[in-house]
């Protein structure tokens, strides 16, 4: 999972210039690597297991004593929840819906955060992705979702999507931006010459 270098972030912005060149528009893209730590995942599983797994093994066995016990399961909490944080494990860990509602949020929140709200003829469209999550939203406000139904981005987001699976990302924003762009330009044409957002590739840390 490697967020995008300059000349991709270049790419990325030039594919975003050609399309606000030709509808008025005003498409953000947001990438982050994680939309949120998790740092409360590992300790829940760890804590967890660290009861039940040593508890397990001593009923069948009979080989711990109380004392022993107890340093069994500290031992095994610390190993766990040290592993568990590896970011490729803490995801793996968190179920589809927590993930999803967190990148989800994240979305809504740069939406407002890069004014994409306060664009002229209320013309602003966000992409964005959280690559951990294999997350992909566009997100539009009323000048575009008044002249584009929703299930117009869901193709272009399954395809999004997939391609974020395969490590695609570069791939998958510019195939992302052309596909709005054909029905942005066909549904909200330009009529004025005005860049109100800037175009570059916004990435979270």
């Amino acid at each position: 999972m490697t967020l995008l270098n300059k000349q991709e972030q270049e790419q990325v912005a030039a594919a975003i210039h050609a399309v606000e060149r030709e509808t008025d528009a005003e498409m953000v893209t947001v990438l982050t690597a994680q939309s949120d730590n998790y740092a409360y995942i590992p300790l829940l599983w760890a804590g967890l297991l660290a009861l039940l797994v040593p508890g397990i093994i001593n009923y069948f066995t009979g080989c711990l004593g109380a004392d022993a016990l107890m340093l069994s399961q500290w031992g095994t909490f610390i190993v766990l929840a040290l592993v568990f944080r590896i970011p490729g494990i803490n995801v793996r860990l968190i179920p589809r819906s927590v993930r999803y509602w967190r990148a989800s949020n994240l979305a809504r929140r740069q939406f407002l955060e890069q004014n994409l709200h306060h664009t002229a003829g209320a013309t602003g469209m966000l992409i964005f992705v959280s690559e951990a999550e294999r997350y992909v939203e566009i997100l539009v406000d009323q000048g575009i979702s008044s002249q584009i139904n929703n299930d117009a981005w869901e193709a272009i987001i399954a395809t999004f999507t997939e391609q974020v699976k395969q490590g695609e990302t570069l791939k998958g924003f510019l195939t992302c931006i052309e596909a709005c762009g054909t029905h942005l330009k066909a549904k909200v044409p330009a009529t004025r010459q005005k860049n109100e957002l800037p175009n570059h590739l916004v990435i979270l840390d």
